[in-house]
């Protein structure tokens, strides 16, 4: 059976480049009838707090992502213990003390020299009386994974076959001195643990795929099949990690984009597919195909989702704003007609206010100078309210006959004395929803 996860971390919010990966990686399971697990990695802390992971499970509902089962890793510390434990036992462990700065002199020294900027395993060359004297002095040490000085090779989901040579990277920190199990053996031990048998991630995480192969081979677990997703940038190329503190799901929300235009988005961008509105999970699930997502790094541009918005929001019958016109106060023998007017010219829900503002209310008129004698005369035909599906005809009809004005000088006077707006709904359906003209004192 497929199985999935997406594992955040509890410490913020989500954004839309989290939200990639938990929608490639939640298609994929529900395309093969598989499983998909939210997995929150909360084993700091510090930094991991309940009212991130509600928000987590807050985003994702919103979304329509429904997780077949939550997992936590603070749960889980004993089976990380157990993992570290074996890894000691085949010798695939080992303690290190360097500090910091002594790390940052030895990377500057291997530049200096030409040679790549790895951990040097000075740490192995120890004997146990300086390991007592070091243990003595600092504490305890992190634990690095030995890695097997060979060439790494899968074949990656997106970016094809991939070989990276385990001599150019670091022994990774497993665990650190104070104790805190780190993402890179957690992640092993619960993919080997539930059987994930697809992970989907960021590009950034290609060398953390490499190092995490050797990890699951020397604990006897089944490597994923691993695929490794572009990532977002700004709509000029820009870099965007310093922007999605704004592009939280949750300010998207509040901003009104609806959750259907996002997926539609996300499901598409960066791959060979154009970009389309979908009008169900099931059509984005049908629909979707990792093979056909490119490499290079994907443009994102939040101004994008709206027309989309528009466009769902434009196709969806009163049942669904139901709610929002109640909130409104939109009595509910007008709330069908209001919305066959309103939905065409609106952006997203936070618009249909101004609509019903201007049907409660009525609306400052504009007028324009040159034509004040003419709105003045052709209010005095305005036919009485309550306005009818006739109303608008009747009217400019009559205006037409006594002042000899036609086409857009007729009407756009007309409509800018009721409404204070040069465009908008068919006046002919708006007019009988107008509860008060101002224009007309």
């Amino acid at each position: 059976m497929t199985v999935t996860r997406f594992a955040p971390s509890p410490t913020g919010y989500l954004h839309v480049g989290n939200l990639r990966t938990a929608l490639f990686n939640y298609l994929i399971a529900r395309k093969n009838g598989g499983e998909f697990v939210l997995r929150l990695d909360d084993t700091d802390p510090e930094r991991s707090k309940p009212e991130y992971a509600d928000a987590i499970k807050q985003d994702l509902e919103w979304l329509g992502l429904e997780w077949d089962r939550v997992e936590t890793q603070s749960s889980r510390l004993d089976r990380y213990a157990e993992a570290a434990d074996k890894l000691r036992e085949i010798n695939r462990f080992y303690e290190a003390w360097e500090t910091p700065v002594e790390l940052d002199l030895k990377r500057k020294k291997q530049l200096n020299m030409g040679k790549p900027p790895v951990y040097d395993r000075a740490a192995l060359d120890l004997s146990e009386a300086e390991k007592d004297a070091l243990k003595a002095e600092r504490g305890s040490g992190v634990w690095r994974f030995k890695l097997d000085h060979a060439r790494i090779n899968w074949t990656d989901g997106i970016l094809g076959d991939i070989s990276i040579d385990a001599a150019s990277v670091s022994d990774p920190v497993l665990i650190r001195g104070d104790g805190q199990v780190l993402y890179t053996i957690a992640s092993v031990v619960d993919d080997t643990d539930m059987g994930i048998t697809h992970v989907v991630r960021g590009s950034d995480h290609v060398t953390n795929t490499a190092t995490q192969i050797q990890i699951i081979e020397a604990l006897g677990g089944t490597v994923p099949n691993f695929a490794h997703h572009s990532l977002l940038t700004g709509p000029q190329g820009e870099a965007l990690s310093k922007r999605l503190g704004t592009l939280a799901l949750r300010d998207l929300r509040e901003n009104g984009v609806e959750p259907l235009a996002l997926l539609s988005h996300m499901a598409r961008i960066g791959s060979s597919d154009p970009i389309e509105l979908r009008s169900s999970m099931e059509e984005l699930v049908e629909g979707f195909d990792l093979s056909r997502f490119g490499t290079a790094p994907t443009k994102f541009d939040v101004d994008d989702l709206y027309p989309l918005t528009a466009k769902h929001l434009h196709a969806q019958d009163v049942d669904a704003v139901a709610a929002d016109l109640d909130a409104l106060g939109v009595p509910a023998e007008l709330q069908d007609a209001f919305w066959n007017v309103a939905r065409e010219n609106i952006t997203t829900r936070h618009d249909i206010a101004q609509w019903w503002t201007l049907c409660r209310d009525g609306a400052e008129p504009d007028i324009d100078p040159e034509d004040a004698e003419f709105v003045s005369e052709a209010l005095t035909l305005l036919p009485e309210m309550p306005f009818t599906e006739t109303s608008w005809s009747e009217w400019t009809s009559a205006v037409k006959e006594k002042s000899g004005r036609k086409g857009r000088a007729l009407f756009m006077p007309l409509r800018k004395a009721l409404t204070g707006m040069q465009h908008g709904p068919d006046m002919g359906q708006l007019m009988p929803l107008l509860q008060t003209v101002r224009a007309k004192g």
